[in-house]
């Protein structure tokens, strides 16, 4: 036998086992009887997907425009839910801005179809219709306010933590800018509810799953809510909203502890005013919002927003809250961002918060290769008095700091929110709180994106494949993965992270202020930072 022989029939032997390691293999069924399930609307057919039954685009309800949600009317066929439903209508100038850089290259953003009836919801489950009771874990997707959709980053995929943990995943859909959050309540009761109908979308598919889920294989009483950034931001508003008290029992913030107040009615009717204005209409005139088209809509509403913030700082005021964001109103949030009353309402939710490293990397990455005299020069003329001690202060919080870029690119803006909200859960008497970091850094592009934003989502997901351009897809990134994924799973099952390959991860108190920092592995640290943010934030 030839050694070309030989190489031939070796390749052809291994050849299934690297098709296999790869996925290579992934099955799909479909077929008009298979993953039928009867929702309170109607009948709806999926398919399998390596085993795990997929919907998507499930309609959870409808709405029109500034108007409150509604349940869908119901259907006499069976709907075939294989594919996204659309997404919210989006801004997308800012889009446009950013460019083709590593950023949209790390992502790899799928800006979807849109449509203003976006109410829908995607579904993976290992069972339907077998009375089991699966822990359901809902994701909430980022974007802040304005932008994102269920599948806008392929890692939001939930077919692989449905296999991993047997959960039920859900991921929604759901109104957004000025679709989402423009007040009008000043113009009439009809539209004594249009400040938050973005999360009067949230509260309505959690409804929905309250009602269906058990056909899926999941349980109502054990929901979970997971997001990030402005999706954490949203759940954050859910946890202080009366409207959404009992929907779920578990909630998971992931960079998005940024909120310190929700935006003042006043303010906020103050923008719809001028969006008036704007648009040279009269008070009475106000329904023919409804019929405008959304680009002659959102090109006022910016215009009306800009106005606002300049009245503001010509005066002196500080706007709190986020225009075109969670409203303080007298329904949906009638009580500020974690004040006692809002506190009661959740307390009896387990919660865990936590943040990555370097959110804002992407910033820093034009200084990656700086050396360390211009850094310590840039660190001089932010802390003038103090260069050394934060130099000295980031060594003692991160031992491992090696690169010059290391010292500029830590984030000061979610983690000390982070540990604010955490600190008001826990003073409140929200015992079962937990906190970490994601500090693990990506190879990618020099290792320019560290542990930037979105940095945790392919390992909480375990879909290292999937966010290969954000992680490299380095067989390091897949064991953290399994690691990380299994906190998750482990907390949407019972409200404890604790698992294999971390060490015991402690609840989170004011007086130790335990974090679990994931790096390659899990390490439980105490206020490793204190010093460090005292310097950054004296007050």
């Amino acid at each position: 036998m030839n050694l070309r022989f030989k190489l031939l029939l070796f390749v052809i032997c291994i050849l299934p086992a690297i098709c296999i390691a790869q996925g290579d293999t992934d099955e799909i069924i479909a077929s008009k009887d298979l993953a039928v399930v009867e929702t309170e609307s109607g009948k709806v057919r999926g398919y399998l997907s390596n085993g795990i039954y997929t919907y998507k685009g499930i309609p959870y309800a409808f709405a029109e425009r500034f108007m409150p949600p509604e349940k869908v009317k119901s259907w006499t066929d069976v709907k075939f839910m294989g594919y996204y439903g659309p997404t919210c209508p989006l801004d997308y100038g800012p889009i446009a801005a950013r460019g083709n850089g590593i950023g949209m290259f790390a992502l790899q953003n799928d800006w979807g179809y849109p449509s203003e009836n976006c109410q829908s919801l995607n579904i993976w489950t290992q069972g339907i219709n077998d009375a089991k009771k699966r822990p359901v874990i809902v994701w909430i997707h980022g974007g802040g306010y304005a932008y994102g959709s269920s599948h806008e980053l392929p890692f939001y995929d939930g077919e692989n933590l449905s296999k991993k943990g047997d959960l039920v995943v859900v991921s929604v859909n759901h109104r957004l800018n000025i679709l989402g959050f423009l007040d009008l309540s000043a113009y009439g009761e009809k539209y004594a509810h249009s400040a938050n109908v973005s999360l009067l979308d949230l509260v309505a598919s959690l409804e929905w799953i309250r009602e269906n889920i058990s056909q899926f294989g999941g349980d109502p009483d054990n929901v979970t809510l997971f997001g990030q950034s402005g999706g954490g931001a949203k759940i954050t508003a859910l946890l202080n909203s009366p409207v959404a008290l009992g929907l779920f029992q578990k909630a998971i913030v992931q960079s998005g502890s940024y909120a310190r107040s929700y935006l003042d009615s006043k303010t906020a009717q103050k923008v719809s005013a001028e969006l008036l204005n704007e648009l040279e209409m009269k008070a009475e005139e106000v329904d023919k919002l409804q019929k405008l088209s959304y680009y002659d809509l959102i090109t006022a509403g910016n215009k009306a927003v800009a106005a606002v913030r300049k009245d503001a700082r010509s005066k002196g005021e500080p706007i709190l809250g986020s225009i075109m964001g969670p409203v303080h109103d007298n329904y949906f949030l009638p009580y500020n961002l974690f004040t006692p009353e809002a506190l009661e309402l959740s307390k009896d939710v387990s919660i865990m918060i936590g943040t990555t490293k370097n959110e804002f990397a992407l910033m820093a990455a034009a200084r990656t290769g700086e050396d360390i005299e211009a850094t310590k020069a840039r660190i001089m003329e932010m802390y003038p008095d103090q260069a050394d001690a934060y130099m000295e202060a980031v060594k003692e919080a991160y031992p491992n700091t090696l690169k010059a870029s290391d010292y500029l690119a830590i984030d000061f803006m979610f983690r000390p929110g982070a540990l604010r909200d955490a600190n008001t859960l826990v003073k409140a008497g929200h015992e079962n709180t937990y906190m970490y970091l994601f500090s693990w850094q990506s190879p990618v592009d020099d290792g320019s994106l560290k542990s930037m934003h979105c940095m945790e989502l392919p390992f909480v997901f375990n879909n290292i494949k999937l966010g290969k351009e954000l992680t490299g897809g380095g067989k390091e990134a897949y064991g953290l993965a399994e690691t990380v994924s299994s906190a998750w799973i482990n907390f949407a099952r019972t409200g404890n992270p604790n698992t294999e390959g971390f060490p015991s991860w402690p609840r989170y108190t004011f007086e130790e202020g335990a974090t679990m920092v994931i790096n390659t592995e899990g390490e439980v640290k105490f206020h490793h930072d204190k010093q460090l943010l005292k310097i950054v934030m004296p007050d």
